[in-house]
């Protein structure tokens, strides 16, 4: 292994590891360098295992040296081909299967300025050839990667809307029973009232002699809903609306059991606007998450309404 042949390999941009063991291996820099590319996918771990189960390999043997002369090159008697080292005769043989070899008194020169340029312009086409390549790979994983994410937004946009409008119908839920809770008070307090005066008045009766007089026990007060329309709900099947929005009026028609969030999604669908509110003017209402939940129905917004989009 020369200290040339290795610079030579690292002014090309090979690793030092590779690069000794390409060498050592080959003996020679073009050697070196048809044996790093074949080995480039190869880690230094797996390259290294291979060159010492080469070296063991009893297959490949030393040729034979001729008599009297002074080898200063091999050569393959199957394809002609001249190398400097037994390294590289014994790498032509892996590649190449040829077994025949023959020692040679002929001097290989060494590459010329011109070749190892060639050589270099040759690497450098294939690394641009893989850059190339790789920016092709990443481009693509990218887009892989921010339609992964639009649809993970998209999913978890859906179930974003889904919990806001579990929590608007949980929120309605306890309106209306803190609602019913507080009209059962007052209709047990007006009742309590009543007993007690009833019995007052008997009390004194029975104390003075005289009958009782009879009065019609109060019936307690039906408890009611702000979402409770006027008329029974069995007597409307949908509801017209008319939506202002800052593009322009919409009318529409939707069953009376539509969810204002329905409504808010369908105006997001078409029109692109993120409901926040709706407002009724007459009479003065506003309707904002909390009443997503609830029907068109249930909000009094049968047979007609209309309402500005906020």
């Amino acid at each position: 292994m020369t200290s040339f042949d290795l610079n030579v390999l690292l002014d090309m941009g090979f690793e030092n590891a590779r690069a000794e063991l390409a060498v050592k291996r080959t003996g020679g820099i073009q050697g070196a360098i048809e044996w790093l590319e074949e080995n480039q996918d190869k880690t230094y771990e797996e390259i290294v295992l291979l060159a010492a189960r080469d070296e063991t390999d009893p297959s490949i043997g030393p040729a034979a040296a001729l008599a009297g002369e002074e080898a200063r090159s091999l050569v393959c008697n199957e394809c002609g081909k001249k190398f400097r080292s037994k390294e590289q005769a014994e790498f032509h043989a892996q590649k190449t299967q040829h077994v025949d070899f023959a020692e040679s008194t002929e001097a290989i020169a060494p590459l010329s300025p011109e070749r190892l340029e060639a050589l270099r312009r040759q690497l450098a086409e294939k690394r641009a050839s893989t850059s190339v390549l790789d920016m092709a790979d990443q481009k693509r994983n990218e887009e892989i990667r921010r339609k992964s994410t639009k649809q993970t937004q998209d999913i978890k946009e859906d179930l974003r809307k889904k919990e806001q409008l579990k929590e608007a119908a949980a929120k309605r839920r306890e309106k209306q029973e803190e609602i019913a809770a507080k009209e059962r008070i007052k209709a047990k307090i007006a009742a309590d009232k009543v007993e007690r005066r009833q019995r007052t008045e008997k009390e004194k009766a029975e104390r003075e002699g005289q009958a009782p007089a009879s009065e019609p026990m109060m019936e307690p007060k039906t408890t009611t809903s702000r979402f409770v329309a006027s008329k029974p709900a069995s007597a409307y099947t949908e509801a017209r609306l008319r939506l202002q929005t800052s593009g322009g009026n919409i009318q529409k028609s939707f069953p009376a059991e539509t969810t204002l969030f329905e409504v808010a999604s369908m105006l997001s669908q078409e029109t692109g606007i993120e409901v926040q509110s709706f407002t009724q003017n007459f009479p003065k209402k506003v309707f904002d998450a909390v009443d997503f939940g609830a029907t068109l129905k249930e909000l009094g917004l049968v047979p007609s309404a209309s309402l500005i989009v906020r």
